[in-house]
């Protein structure tokens, strides 16, 4: 070994530690506030109580770091819930959606469409910045394409960071003041692991590690969960199981999945954060107000309840609006389809629509050139 790659080995150790002590006080700090909003019995607990206070303390400058690989391992075990809410009444019922899952396209067109003027006319971003920002989804996409062709990741990463905290922040409110949710209706978390069967915990395994690898491999949007969904709900659908994840496991996602979106802003500077909560507040609003006026248009068209319909269309992540549709009582398997569709739809025609939009500026703003008839 050289003297140099001595010296690297020798700085990671203190290094993986320190990171290992930031990942677990973000935990830390994440189960505090879940057990806070749970002793007050509030709306989604632990993730949002783990949103909440990882926030202000990422805004208050403490140093949090997210843990990246134990939220992939909770995205399975949250995909895995997600399945188990498919079951053989719901076979019968996934026909009666295509209205409102065709609609998702003229959604996402819509809402892409006016944000991207939008942030372009009134926050001043450049058009490449303004279109990925303007998605109604698809964080990680977005961010890696739009930096690729010329936007600003950090404006677009934190636009839809700030995005997802709101929408996640607003929906479960939402529905406690206009009455979707009574104080001491939150669902049960499910059995407790101690007392969990072990053929049931064996065949849920299997369904999270050969889910998340089949779909990585054949590169399916958002594999981690939707793989682990898929085959859940085909173990479900089927009539080999009824279980659902130990409890303890779902409070343990709700809270990985928290922590991590508010350490996102671990390291942003608070007047950058403001500036950009600004813009996407407002983009926030006129997302969730086309949201609502979807919903009241598609209500009677869909297989299910108005306020499944409306977080079906709600502009956040797959994650935190099918746990928020768990937890509010609200049709899971409907929604998590939706979301699953949602994201398909993005990362399939964002790229589509943004390279016509460009042959169309291109157009526009190419100069007009007389040739004879020979040409």
């Amino acid at each position: 070994m050289t003297a140099a790659a001595g010296a690297r080995a020798a700085g990671a150790g203190p290094a993986r530690r320190m990171q290992l002590g930031r990942i677990a006080l973000t935990l830390a700090i994440g189960a505090a506030g879940g057990a806070l909003f749970r002793h007050f019995n509030l709306p989604l607990a632990w993730m949002i109580g783990a949103l909440f206070a990882t926030t202000a303390a990422s805004i208050a400058g403490v140093p949090l770091l997210a843990a990246s690989r134990l939220r992939m391992i909770m995205v399975a075990v949250l995909g895995v819930m997600l399945g188990s809410a498919f079951s053989p009444a719901t076979a019968a019922r996934i026909v009666t959606w295509w209205p409102t899952v065709t609609a998702l396209a003229l959604y996402i067109a819509v809402v892409t469409g006016l944000l991207t003027l939008y942030f372009r006319r009134v926050a001043g971003y450049d058009w490449v910045t303004a279109y990925f920002s303007a998605s109604p989804g698809g964080l990680n996409e977005m961010v890696m394409v739009g930096s690729a062709l010329g936007g600003n990741d950090r404006t677009i990463a934190l636009v839809h960071a700030v995005r997802i905290l709101l929408v996640v922040i607003a929906i479960p409110f939402g529905f406690v003041l206009f009455g979707g949710y009574q104080r001491g209706s939150a669902a049960p978390l499910g059995i407790s692991l101690i007392e969990y069967p072990l053929v049931d915990f064996a065949i849920l395994t299997v369904c999270a590690v050969a889910g998340a690898v089949l779909a990585r491999a054949l590169r399916v949007p958002a594999a981690l969960m939707v793989g682990p969904m898929v085959a859940s709900a085909a173990i479900h659908l089927a009539g080999v199981t009824a279980s659902r994840p130990p409890g303890e496991l779902v409070a343990a996602a709700q809270v990985v999945i928290g922590s991590t979106l508010g350490a996102r802003f671990a390291g942003i500077r608070p007047y950058q954060i403001a500036r950009v909560a600004l813009s996407s507040g407002g983009a926030t609003v006129i997302m969730l107000a086309l949201t609502l006026g979807f919903s009241l248009a598609l209500e009677p068209l869909a297989g299910s309840s108005m306020q499944a319909t409306l977080l079906s269309f709600a502009p956040g992540g797959l994650a935190e609006m099918s746990l928020i549709a768990l937890a509010l009582h609200v049709d899971a398997a409907f929604v998590s389809t939706h979301h699953v569709v949602r994201i398909v739809l993005i990362v399939m025609l964002s790229p589509l629509l943004f390279r016509t939009i460009r042959g169309i500026r291109g157009r526009r703003k190419a100069p007009t050139v007389i040739t004879s008839d020979a040409d």
